[in-house]
């Protein structure tokens, strides 16, 4: 399934690195980074991460819910959080449901090789559940600045 600008986001149920189970319903009222990355510890998802969690004052400020998702199991994402000191949770999708949910996985090339994996995109979430926002083949480096910007466009 393709989601599209002002579709209804899927809701979901998973567990962060802490173990807390997170619904995405549970914040209507709010607006939701909903990022998706491939894999924990590797170069663009670190620089993601860190990335997001240095401007992690400006999206609190502006009651933002940061949160992030890929593949790998909560005992990794443990590791990744803890490493990084991130501020916000990662949530483990081993299943790949919510990945295939959002059309983010996929097949991908790498060094001639093809293979399925997580594709690197994000939506926006506004307080009433829409996507306001798809980022497709995002730039690991500025993209905490892209989103704080249309944020800033779009709460004003």
């Amino acid at each position: 399934m393709k989601l599209k600008l002002n579709d209804q986001a899927p809701d979901f149920s998973l567990f962060d690195q802490t173990n807390k189970l997170h619904k995405l319903s549970n914040y209507l009222g709010k607006y939701v980074l909903l990022y998706f990355y491939p894999r924990d510890n590797t170069p663009g998802c670190t620089l993601e991460a860190c990335n997001l969690r240095d401007n992690w004052s400006e999206f609190d400020k502006l009651n933002v819910v940061v949160l992030g998702i890929s593949t790998d199991s909560i005992e990794s994402h443990t590791k990744f959080a803890d490493k990084l000191q991130l501020l916000f949770p990662i949530l483990a999708d081993d299943d790949k449901k919510v990945v295939q949910l959002y059309g983010v996985w996929g097949e991908k090339k790498f060094i001639g090789r093809t293979y399925m994996g997580t594709n690197r995109t994000s939506f926006l979430i506004d307080p009433e559940g829409n996507i306001v926002k798809i980022y497709e083949k995002v730039k690991p480096a500025q993209h905490a600045r892209e989103v704080l910007h249309d944020l800033q466009k779009i709460t004003v």
